[in-house]
């Protein structure tokens, strides 16, 4: 067993998801620095180690890879190139090609991510429960 989250995570993938897990996670990696670690069965992305309030996370499913931003509902998407989640926050990008990754996209929501760690923070809370709208980014 590997203590390498990426390498441990790619053991567990359809080969044919390899090489679009490799790419997200190096646009991931590039956009900013952030911690890994394989959490719910995904490999999760945090700041300074706190997997609490994580930034994103790739999973693969049988047809797709799947970047989810945990809050993700907060963030700007001009280009409606996100799919909802569950909940009030995810937010989803499906890639099935490394030739397919937006890597520009991916790369600006992990960054606008990250500024709005703070934010989401401080009012996740407040916003789930309704009591308070998001703010624009």
């Amino acid at each position: 067993m590997t203590d390498d989250p990426f390498s441990a995570f790619l053991t567990k993938v359809r080969d044919d998801a390899e090489a679009t897990v490799t790419a997200l996670d190096a646009t991931i990696r590039q956009a900013t620095e952030l911690d890994r670690a394989i959490k719910w069965g995904k490999l999760t992305y945090a700041v300074n180690g706190d997997f609490h309030h994580w930034i994103c996370a790739t999973s693969v499913s049988k047809t797709t890879v799947t970047v989810t931003f945990h809050f993700g509902g907060l963030l700007a998407d001009p280009d409606h190139a996100f799919r909802q989640g569950s909940s009030a926050f995810l937010r989803m990008l499906d890639f099935t090609t490394p030739e397919s990754i937006d890597a520009d996209l991916v790369s600006r929501m992990v960054t606008a991510a990250v500024e709005r760690l703070d934010y989401f923070t401080a009012h996740w809370k407040e916003i789930s429960s309704g009591a308070m709208a998001p703010s624009a980014p």
